[in-house]
């Protein structure tokens, strides 16, 4: 696949890289559909994020296909996950020179009104934003972690 620009500010390739997927010799190639939704619903909303921030917003995870999912041992006992990842339509990321993950979670809830996300979460050394082409949940969430890789879920930001 050939990189490309989409957004002022981000690559294609930073949307679909994954160490995960390097390590394991998985192919984290998006189909159609998935490429579509990081063109035209994921990458316009980090560029909002990047807009509100002013500042270098770094995605850490964004596609990932259920091989890459199944790798991470997320929801083992499903045969499908259901993450947002999968589907183009998530993204983790930091913006160090803004400030803590948790700063930029209560600034994007303060000051992004008319971002239209469905969920953010602080996930403690990242953010994870999704978005949708539906109305957005504007679900907010913050994970909390526990011995062996479990992680609960709270409402709101705690």
């Amino acid at each position: 696949m050939i990189d490309q620009r989409i957004g002022a500010h981000f690559w294609l390739s930073e949307f679909l890289r994954s160490d995960t997927a390097v390590r394991h010799g998985i192919d984290n190639t998006p189909s159609a559909t998935e490429l579509a939704n990081i063109i035209n619903i994921l990458a316009p909303g980090m560029q909002q994020v990047h807009d509100l921030l002013s500042v270098p917003v770094h995605v850490t995870s964004g596609y990932r296909c259920q091989a890459v999912e199944r790798a991470l041992k997320r929801k083992p006992e499903a045969w499908r996950s259901t993450s947002q990842h999968t589907l183009g339509l998530a993204a983790d990321f930091v913006a160090p020179q803004f400030g803590s993950c948790k700063t930029v979670c209560k600034y994007l809830l303060e000051h992004g009104g008319d971002l239209r996300f469905d969920q953010l979460i602080y996930e403690g050394n990242w953010v994870h934003i999704s978005f949708v082409a539906q109305t957005p949940r504007r679900e907010v969430l913050t994970a909390h972690f526990v011995a062996g890789g479990a992680v609960s879920y709270t409402q709101g930001l705690a």
